[in-house]
């Protein structure tokens, strides 16, 4: 979704919180209303249910009346979205929107007449109950939108995404096939040498976020004081986040235009973050260390890099066993967990070949991304895939 930066006046501003309100509250409410769902019940009320339910809720309540029914009746489209792919499998059950955290809502049925074009850099949207808004033209406005979202982060920034799906990447037809080791000191390994580390804050920015976390924590609830760190640190993770989704859109593209197949470790990021913290009666071990494991996983970015690349080089990213990718030597293929000397070095001590340690490992996705695509006969690559002995104790 191309996404631009709104610049509402003050009035407007607060327009879009009270719809962004209005869209929580109906959001939370549908969570509710399941949330009290059983089976013994019958099936859980849909999305034609809850839209009746909402024309008498506004018939009963003033303050949901003078919002846009648009904006209410697609916050229940997105939960009964959310729901089906709870059921689906492929996303979690949808929980409660906070205030201040969850801040957007979607508006349908855009027509061309809704989006005008101002000067070289400045454009307006129509918005209900807001009129004209004006927005930074960064980038052209893509052709055909139908429906577009309005969200607001933590800063207090105000952003328009268009709902449009970019055309991928072609590939560049060159044969080329790499190996992209994930780790936390280096965001990204190549097999072809190269590291790459996603950005974050940094040394006086880092000490000021904790500043600020402790005088966050020792602030009273309610209070003007509260607001104005949370505000303070709000724009520290705003910078933060930026940086890292600029080095995600960058990276990705770079890798997309340069090699024909990407090969990647499947990983299950939800489960290698899940917290240590146990229960009250088993209560877990090393919490602390896990957290600032956790952490530093989710500031590398893996999951956004990743889907990202999927999104510009579709069917070209190959998934691949991480089992033993970081103990295997790229050389001569022997599996020792004692090689890696340390988090950076990897020294063989069958054949004496010694290198960056995450490379190695990028070089042993890469082989394995040349067996798989060799093996569904995918996306063909023009050059000669490197393959390891036939002694390797994975390629049975």
């Amino acid at each position: 979704m191309p996404r631009y930066r709104l610049r509402p006046t003050g009035e407007q501003k607060r327009a879009l919180t009270s719809h962004c309100a209005h869209a929580r509250f109906v959001w939370n409410l549908a969570v509710e209303q399941h949330s009290w769902w059983t089976p013994r019940r019958g099936s859980a009320p849909g999305y034609v249910a809850q839209a009746k339910q909402l024309t008498e809720a506004r018939a009963e309540c003033p303050w949901l009346r003078a919002g846009s029914q648009m904006v209410q009746q697609q916050a229940l489209r997105d939960f009964a979205q959310a729901m089906a792919n709870f059921f689906a499998g492929t996303h979690g059950r949808p929980t409660w929107r906070k205030a201040g955290r969850h801040e957007g809502f979607r508006i349908v049925a855009v027509r061309p007449g809704h989006i005008r074009r101002l000067s070289r850099r400045t454009a307006e949207v129509w918005v209900p109950k807001a009129a004209w808004v004006r927005f930074r033209l960064s980038r052209p406005v893509p052709a055909g939108v139908k429906s577009y979202r309005v969200t607001q982060d933590r800063a207090g920034r105000w952003h328009l995404a268009f709902a449009a799906v970019p055309d991928p990447i072609p590939a560049p037809r060159n044969g080329a096939l790499v190996g992209v080791d994930r780790g936390v000191a280096v965001s990204a390994a190549l097999s072809t040498g190269e590291l790459l580390t996603a950005p974050g804050l940094g040394p006086f920015e880092a000490r000021r976020s904790r500043k600020l976390q402790r005088r966050l924590a020792r602030c009273r609830p309610g209070s003007q004081a509260r607001r104005r760190v949370k505000a303070a640190l709000g724009r520290l993770r705003a910078r933060e986040v930026d940086r890292r989704k600029d080095w995600v859109e960058k990276t990705s593209t770079d890798l997309a235009r340069r090699f024909d197949v990407i090969g990647v470790e499947a990983l299950s990021i939800r489960n290698m973050t899940a917290s240590a913290r146990g229960s009250a009666a088993r209560p877990g071990r090393g919490v602390k260390a896990k957290a600032g494991l956790n952490r530093s996983i989710l500031a590398a970015g893996w999951g956004a890099w990743v889907r990202r690349l999927e999104h510009k080089a579709p069917g070209r990213v190959v998934t691949v066993d991480p089992a033993y990718t970081s103990q295997r030597c790229s050389a001569c293929g022997t599996v020792d967990r004692k090689a890696r000397e340390s988090q950076a070095a990897f020294r063989c001590r069958a054949c004496g070949q010694a290198s960056n340690a995450d490379v190695n490992a990028a070089k042993n996705i890469r082989t394995a991304a040349g067996r798989a695509v060799a093996a569904r006969e995918g996306p063909r690559v023009a050059g000669p895939v490197h393959r390891e002995p036939q002694s390797d104790p994975l390629s049975a």
